[in-house]
């Protein structure tokens, strides 16, 4: 599952991607309302967690442009203890759930758990391709009766290209997508994890590939496409 999380506390913000992320789930981290907008318009998520006082745009003023421009995707807000007016007029405006800060872990995850059983349009948490599937939720790779579970960034990656099936993406959007619109992530890298997923698919016994088309990108195939 595909989470973006709008904080402009950098140190709660990491503190909470590393639990998400212990938990599974892949996240997309901003700081300002913004940078918020700008990854919603772009990227499609399963959940959104909106903190409601950022710079640039506050959450209330995000979530207002999202659902006038026809975004259905969950929305859990943030609020700062005690400010009900802040409560109301998120959950006029289409937010799903609000969490006072300071907040549990524990509930945290128990509230975006809910958040994504609520989506209006349903995403399966398993991808297929070919004899390939995907596990959204534990980033299981299979083939058949082989299986192997992704670390983090290849399963990212994975995501991508079989969210994309038969389009080239370039190297440069795979790293934006995979490592984030603010990386000092080296391109080559992008190319390295190419390699590690390509041996994976082929010691599975796939009958999909990653192919390369020059100066244009990666696409995952059937091998008879």
């Amino acid at each position: 599952m595909k989470l973006l999380y709008a904080e402009d506390e950098v140190s709660l913000s990491e503190a909470v991607v590393d639990i998400l992320e212990y938990h599974k789930y892949s996240v997309d981290a901003v700081y300002d309302g913004e940078e918020a907008l700008s990854y919603l318009r772009v990227e499609k998520y399963d959940g959104i967690i909106l903190d409601i006082m950022m710079p640039k745009l506050s959450g209330l003023e995000v979530l207002k442009t999202i659902r006038a421009e026809g975004c259905k995707t969950p929305v859990l807000l943030l609020t700062a203890k005690g400010e009900v007016s802040d409560k109301i007029e998120g959950l006029d405006l289409g937010a799903d759930d609000y969490l006072a800060k300071p907040f549990a872990m524990g509930e945290l995850l128990a509230r975006v758990r809910a958040l994504l059983r609520r989506r209006a349009d349903y995403v399966p948490d398993i991808l297929q391709i070919g004899n390939v599937s995907l596990n959204m939720q534990n980033y299981e790779l299979r083939v058949n009766e082989k299986s192997l579970v992704l670390p983090n960034l290849e399963y990212k990656l994975m995501e991508v290209l079989m969210n994309n099936r038969g389009v080239y993406i370039s190297t440069e959007d795979l790293l934006r997508k995979v490592w984030g619109y603010d990386t000092e992530t080296e391109i080559s890298t992008v190319w390295v994890y190419i390699n590690y997923l390509r041996k994976k698919l082929v010691a599975l016994g796939a009958n999909v590939e990653i192919k390369a088309m020059r100066n244009v990108g990666y696409a995952l195939e059937l091998k008879n496409d």
